[in-house]
């Protein structure tokens, strides 16, 4: 592997009960199988279950450990792990409402801390998501729903458009409505807490696990209806303490010598140094190229894409 041109990683499919084959339609990804339901493809992932790898193999956490400098940067913070894990989602069916622990609680409820974002980048004429609680809900209203099965009804629900971005802390409970194609940046960890899952069962005929308890102790009860993220001048979508991600359409320089940043492409196609990323791919864009080699030329006018940066 030469670390003198943007870095591929094959993506990792995860077969879901929501899930669907529009990373095959939509994007032209080769799925494992023509019938299998896959609801995730893990872009860019430095866990021990979902190894990202280079066609010529070459992992993330080699990357990580062994070439943090030249690759990310040397502000690149001293994690055993590269700290984000990167996805595309495709629901065709309605994900169960879920929250993820803060990261006061997320150690004694046995789990890992999660804030992500979601870019939509397509999504279906009335789809929606859910995140938050409806205004003036309470505890107590929530765990009245959950016994009734009518949680729907106490969360907050926003239209879904193409292009829409929304933040998600830890402790904001969320799910992602059917028709909708993602891109989700998150830090790296993989605890999910269901609360409801609209009374499913799993591929395996089985109802799926609930976490009813951790969740309980893991939502913010005053996170009344948040709005979709607004993009700033220079397309910044979200700047938090763990990712800056930024939606990108002008060529130039994707970063500045001495920088390590990841691009997903998510509509179109562009041309970084002598690689042509389509949409869905990711790729990592090394601290050690020179500007020439980080020059983006877009395909056409039509081309978007993701920049997502590690705070220093």
């Amino acid at each position: 592997m030469f670390l003198d041109q943007p870095i591929l990683f094959p993506p990792i499919h995860q077969s879901r009960v929501w899930g669907g084959r529009r990373m095959e339609t939509l994007l032209g990804q080769t799925l494992p199988d023509a019938t299998t339901p896959f609801g995730e493809a893990w872009a860019v992932s430095d866990r021990p279950e979902a190894q990202s790898t280079t066609a010529d193999g070459v992992t993330l956490h080699d990357l990580w450990t062994n070439h943090r400098a030249e690759v990310f940067g040397e502000d690149a913070p001293s994690s055993e792990r590269f700290p984000l894990l990167m996805k595309i989602l495709d629901a065709c069916d309605d994900l169960s409402i879920q929250v993820h622990p803060p990261a006061h609680m997320a150690e004694a409820l046995k789990g890992e801390p999660k804030t992500e974002m979601w870019f939509i980048a397509h999504a279906d004429p009335g789809a929606k998501i859910y995140a938050g609680l409806k205004e003036g809900k309470t505890q107590a209203d929530f765990e009245k729903a959950l016994q009734d099965g009518t949680v729907a009804d106490v969360v907050h629900v926003i239209p879904a458009r193409t292009g829409d971005c929304l933040f998600i802390p830890s402790g904001r409970v969320h799910a992602i409505g059917a028709g909708l194609l993602i891109y989700e940046i998150q830090q790296n960890s993989d605890t999910t807490y269901r609360v409801f899952d609209w009374n499913r069962v799993g591929l395996d005929g089985k109802p799926r696990e609930l976490h009813v308890r951790q969740s309980l102790q893991s939502i913010d009860y005053v996170d009344f209806e948040p709005t979709v993220q607004s993009i700033e001048a220079d397309g910044t979508l979200v700047k938090c303490e763990y990712f800056d991600v930024r939606l990108c359409q002008n060529a130039g320089p994707v970063g500045k010598p001495g920088e390590g940043v990841t691009v997903a492409v998510v509509h179109g196609a562009i041309h970084v140094g002598g690689t042509v990323l389509k949409a869905g791919d990711f790729a990592l864009i090394p601290a050690c190229l020179n500007e020439a080699a980080r020059e983006v030329v877009p395909e056409d006018i039509k081309a978007r894409w993701l920049e997502i940066r590690i705070p220093g």
